[in-house]
């Protein structure tokens, strides 16, 4: 007994000289902090939580801990407070902008949008609104902050002395040993540590699975140096949607590839470029179909609309719509992810390609050669061609853009289009803009291109601060759900309203047989809740596939009504429209695919889940639900993976490169 007490009171001794009561109590206040801080924004953010994203926190929030308790008390009292305080504050904005960003954009916020900043300085009111309706998150992510200046006496922070360094240290180094050890332990997991450390760059899957903080580090490594997923071999474009057999061998009609006599071997220094190449030497090229070159010499009005979706379209209130949306071409599986609001979701239907917020400056500077530009290419085929947007023409640099995609006649407000109509109002109204601007090329002496980029949808969806809502209030009147719901369906009567109008003068022009309506959504209309999107929805959608679902419209009068089953995309438009209108180009340059073609159909959200023909996986949860009567391995979810991960770094890196500029020599 008394060795025991020996033993005991050296322990203490021990203690004492180390000071470990001073040592772990900051440690672990620390650890508190990004401890309440991360599952505080899991509580706030999702409806379930995943094992392996709690222990990535844990183990990084160790680590944080360990950093800050050395970084914290480096000098005397009142410098460690101040030092505590900044941090601290550092913290809490940085949890309030990525649940605020959220809520705002449906998307997370990532250091790359700084270059998109302007599209908050010109809906400053708005944001400012919507600060302040989600002013109690803010709170709560600052409440380490408050309790910390409240009770700062309590919270004695003395400089460290060197025994105090040294247990940091070690703490630190064991946390940082075991997070290794773990990641190593993920490497075979899809879409798990190892991935997001080391092939994938997905700011939404960060923040899921890795957490706030530990994205924010990523983000920033990324923005410093760079980062550029590695390309693997895949190949699933045998594996074609709707395909038939075919009873007799000889009646089955061969087809060309969509392809070009490209020149894949030209000398360059640049590893990127070379990946390009590469990756377009390996990949399938779509095949021409029954329906290429169908539309050839037909005029051709391809609108972009302001966060249209088929939940504002009903027989009654949006005939127009309703008709275009169930006539001809029905596209059943058709997505429009939410990439990064408007500039994203316009990049995405007039390039082909999958936008990444880094490569979103370099499109909206304008200094890319873009060949498939939609003027540049449709000049080609003596086409006249025009382009209008119903708000400032500068906005993100729209007007830089749209000269990168062969437009040299591009009207907005206050670059012209003010003066034939009304642009004060907000947001203007489509209907208008259409009638002012049919007269510019109705009379064209050749075939012609109008774009339009819409605006009268646009949030927010209310009928005070809306003047499209409130202009058609009175349709939405008697209908059976929330006062938002009511508002948004009011703003797509204007765009309805455009549309029959469009149809209306092209049909007294005589023209209308020989013109087609291209009409897709820059992304769904995030600014209303779930529940307000399922009050209008006929099926029920979830958060993170099923809110994406949106009507493609590819219309023309004299088309026979057929649906297409296979899962699509936006960036599947450009390429399903050049093969409709005969246009010759190089299918393996673009990430999209034709729709109409027999390629593997696939529709990719925003963090990476995705449809295919035999279901949806959800990459937050890393769970597939099949279709009916369809059973997947692992190892196809895995390849669709991959697949998705080629084309996003292709992409990027096309942008990234100016890679058109290299292969077509301009």
């Amino acid at each position: 007994m008394k060795r025991i007490k020996e033993v005991y009171n050296k322990f203490i001794e021990l203690i004492e000289i180390i000071n470990f009561r001073r040592i772990f109590r900051t440690f672990f206040s620390w650890l508190f902090v990004f401890l309440f801080l991360e599952f505080i924004f899991m509580f706030f953010m999702y409806d379930t939580y995943q094992k392996d994203s709690i222990i990535n926190i844990f183990y990084y929030s160790v680590i944080n801990a360990s950093v800050f308790s050395i970084i914290g008390q480096i000098f005397k009292g009142k410098i460690n407070r101040i030092i505590t305080s900044i941090t601290l504050g550092i913290l809490g904005l940085m949890f309030s902008i990525q649940c605020v960003f959220y809520k705002v954009f449906k998307v997370y916020f990532s250091l790359f949008n700084l270059g998109l900043s302007d599209q908050l300085k010109s809906f400053w009111k708005d944001a400012i609104k919507l600060i302040f309706s989600n002013i109690f998150y803010i709170l709560i992510f600052f409440l380490p902050l408050i309790i910390y200046n409240l009770f700062y006496k309590k919270f004695k922070l003395p400089k460290n002395n060197i025994k105090n360094y040294v247990t940091y240290f070690i703490i630190l180094i064991i946390a940082l040993i075991s997070f290794e050890i773990h990641i190593g332990n993920t490497k075979n997991k899809i879409n798990g540590a190892y991935d997001l450390y080391n092939n994938v760059n997905e700011v939404s899957l960060n923040v899921n699975k890795l957490g706030v903080v530990n994205a924010y580090h990523l983000d920033l490594y990324r923005m410093l140096f760079g980062f550029t997923a590695n390309i693997k071999n895949v190949n699933l474009e045998n594996n074609t949607n709707d395909k038939k057999e075919e009873t007799k061998k000889e009646e089955k009609k061969v087809y060309k590839d969509n392809v070009l006599e490209l020149n894949l071997d030209k000398e360059t220094n640049n590893n990127n470029i070379k990946k390009i190449n590469e990756y377009i030497k390996s990949d399938t090229p779509t095949k021409q179909n029954e329906y290429t070159g169908m539309f050839k010499d037909y005029n051709l009005i391809y609108i972009t609309a302001e966060s249209f979706s088929e939940i504002g379209v009903s027989k009654e209130l949006t005939p127009t719509l309703y008709k275009l949306v169930n006539d001809g071409f029905v596209f059943d599986n058709f997505y429009t992810p939410n990439n990064l609001s408007t500039i994203g979701g316009e990049f995405q239907t007039m390039t082909g390609l999958f936008p990444d917020a880094s490569i979103l400056t370099k499109w909206r500077n304008g200094t890319n050669y873009y060949p498939y530009g939609l003027a540049t290419i449709f000049k080609k085929y003596n086409y006249n061609t025009y382009a209008y947007h119903n708000n400032s023409y500068v906005f993100q640099d729209r007007n830089k853009y749209m000269a990168s995609q062969g437009f040299d006649n591009y009207l907005g407000c206050y670059n012209g289009l003010e003066k034939r109509m009304n642009c004060k109002r907000w947001p203007q109204s489509d209907l208008e803009m259409m009638e002012i601007t049919i007269p510019d090329y109705i009379e064209s002496d050749k075939p012609f291109l109008a774009y339009y980029m819409t605006v009268s949808g646009h949030f927010d969806y209310t009928f005070d601060d809306n003047s499209m809502a409130s202009k058609n209030r009175d349709y939405v009147k008697d209908l059976d759900v929330g006062s938002r719901a009511k508002a948004y369906v009011a703003t797509q009567i204007e765009l309805d309203k455009a549309l029959e109008k469009l149809i209306e003068e092209l049909d007294n022009k005589g023209i209308l047989d020989k013109t087609v309506i291209v009409l897709a959504a820059d992304h769904y209309p995030y600014e209303l809740d779930i529940n307000s999107i399922n009050s209008l929805s006929e099926f029920n959608r979830d958060e993170e596939i099923g809110i994406n679902h949106n009507a493609l419209i590819i219309w023309n009068n004299k088309l026979p009504n057929k649906h297409i089953t296979k899962p699509c995309m936006s960036t599947d438009i450009i390429p399903t429209v050049f093969n409709l209108f005969g246009i010759e180009y190089d299918s393996r340059l673009f990430t999209g695919r034709d729709i109409l073609s027999d390629s593997f159909g696939i529709a990719i959200m925003r963090n990476r889940s995705w449809v295919t023909d035999k279901g949806m996986y959800y990459a937050n949860s890393n769970n597939f639900v099949p279709n009916e009567n369809n059973e997947v391995d692992e190892e196809y979810i895995r390849n669709v993976n991959t697949l998705i991960n080629n084309r996003l770094t292709i992409s990027k890196l096309i942008v990234e490169n100016d890679y058109y500029k290299y292969l077509f020599d301009e």
